[in-house]
């Protein structure tokens, strides 16, 4: 019999919310592999998907620089909260987005090969946690309005590069996509394999009704309709006014979505096993 960590156990629980057991038995059942069994468990329960990056499985923030007309954004990640709320942390954090925003950086391994990386040494010796700056986002080359939201818990952020439009428009589906997370801008961007997916788990959903096969193919096509409208940003209710979907919003200010980056502290980052993980363990390999 494959044998399932404790740690995967807990991450599909918090991802899915079903009973313990029946995480452990779908990940037995597609030996170990998170992403199967949470299809499994869509097919047999009906719960929802899980959001496309994972759990928050680390602490950290984000920081954001915008001016209107280009945006910076980066995540630095520590072990803890504590550290995440320590004020040399938070300066350390000050001083990456400062560097980001001040030259042509392409990527984090190029941002940290001047003296960010010394800093960062000497923090790690100083708050004895581990300190990473994971990721960096900016705004496409080609936006004529850029806008950024940032949580202020610092934990969730986004920048949206529009053509056209105006930075109160642009400020606006920041805040929207930060507080939504969709997978694409429009329903035709959502990659084949993800739809085929979502339309195979709603065919083994409405199977279960008993109807005739062409009332469940009725079926499995609202559903999937459904689904490509709540995860495609032009599609979805405004969340200042949810009486007018973003495409409505764009088309009233001659506005179009070129890109949007949204950063959320710690996703998909692999869980490290903790004493309550371990207590799980025991639970689990006694029952």
């Amino acid at each position: 019999m494959t044998q399932i960590s404790a740690t995967l156990v807990k991450e599909l629980r918090e991802r899915t919310g079903m009973g313990m057991m029946d995480c452990k038995q779908a990940l037995i059942e597609t030996k170990g592999d998170i992403s199967l069994a949470i299809e499994e468990l869509r097919k047999s329960s009906g719960i929802k998907a899980s959001k496309k990056a994972g759990r928050s499985a680390a602490d950290g923030n984000i920081a954001i620089y915008s001016d209107g007309s280009k945006a910076f954004m980066v995540e630095v990640n520590c072990e803890t909260d504590f550290v995440a709320k320590d004020d040399t942390f938070i300066e350390f954090t000050e001083k990456v987005i400062a560097e980001l925003s001040s030259g042509n950086y392409e990527n984090v391994q190029a941002l940290m090969k001047g003296n960010l990386e010394d800093k960062r040494e000497k923090l790690i010796q100083k708050l004895g946690e581990n300190i990473v700056v994971r990721r960096i986002a900016k705004n496409h080359i080609s936006s004529t309005n850029v806008g950024s939201y940032l949580h202020s818990n610092k934990k969730i952020a986004c920048i949206v590069s529009l053509e056209g439009g105006s930075p109160e428009t642009a400020k606006d589906i920041a805040m929207h996509v930060a507080a939504t997370d969709p997978i694409a801008i429009y329903p035709e961007d959502i990659p084949k394999e993800i739809v085929d997916k979502e339309k195979e788990i709603f065919q083994a959903q409405s199977i279960e009704t008993g109807k005739a096969q062409n009332i469940i193919d009725k079926m499995v096509e609202g559903k999937l309709k459904k689904y490509l409208a709540e995860v495609s940003l032009s599609e979805q209710d405004f969340v200042k006014d949810s009486k007018i979907k973003i495409r409505s919003l764009l088309k009233e200010d001659k506005a179009k979505v070129l890109a949007f980056e949204r950063f959320q502290v710690g996703e998909g980052i692999e869980i490290e096993e903790t004493d309550f993980v371990a207590e799980v363990k025991s639970l689990i390999e006694n029952t």
